[in-house]
C-alpha cells in the first residue's frame, strides 16, 4: 500500500459509499510517517520514512455510547484498527483516528498533519465480507510528524 492509495477520496468501482447513517462495523487503515528525516524505508520522492510503533485511536461517540480502539503502526508505518467485535455500531460520521503522539518524539515529534490534538475523520474504501457479517472499510489517510529542527533528525 501506498502514501498516495491512503489518500484516495474516491469509491471501490462499481461498490457505492455506504450512507452517513447506514450501520456497519468498522475497520479503519492509516499510515504515520516522519517527514525530512531519512529512517529506515526513506520514500525520497515523498521526502517521508515510516514510524513504526505508533499507537493510533480509533474513537467512536454517538449519544451516550462510546468505543475506543487502540492499533499500533507496523514496521512499514501502516495501522490496522479492526472494531469489528463492538456490540454497538457506529457509523462513519461517529468516529475519529487520532494518532497522540511520535514515538519518536525527539527527532520527529512535532505533528505537522493533521495539527496536534486533531483527528482525521474516516473515508470509505470498500466493504468486507467477514464471518460475523458486513465491514466497511475506512481510510484515515497519512499522520505526518517532523523534528522542530530538520538537521537533527
Amino acid at each position: 500500500m501506498g502514501i498516495s492509495q491512503l489518500r484516495s477520496r474516491g469509491t471501490a468501482i462499481g461498490v457505492s459509499r455506504p450512507q452517513p447513517d447506514v450501520n456497519f462495523t468498522i475497520g479503519v487503515v492509516g499510515a504515520v510517517w516522519c517527514k525530512n528525516c531519512r529512517y529506515a524505508g526513506y520514500v525520497p520522492s515523498k521526502n517521508v520514512a515510516p514510524l513504526p510503533n505508533a499507537a493510533a485511536l480509533l474513537r467512536c461517540r454517538r449519544g451516550k455510547q462510546a468505543m475506543s480502539k487502540w492499533g499500533m503502526t507496523d514496521a512499514h508505518g501502516y495501522f490496522m484498527i479492526q472494531a469489528a467485535e463492538q456490540a454497538v455500531p457506529f457509523t462513519s460520521k461517529d468516529c475519529v483516528v487520532y494518532v497522540p503522539r511520535s514515538p519518536r518524539r525527539g527527532a520527529c515529534g512535532v505533528a505537522v498533519t493533521p495539527r496536534q490534538n486533531r483527528g482525521s475523520p474516516l473515508r470509505f474504501r470498500d466493504y468486507v465480507t467477514r464471518p460475523d457479517g458486513l465491514q466497511a472499510l475506512y481510510t484515515a489517510g497519512n499522520f505526518i510528524f517532523g523534528p522542530r529542527d530538520p538537521r537533527k533528525c
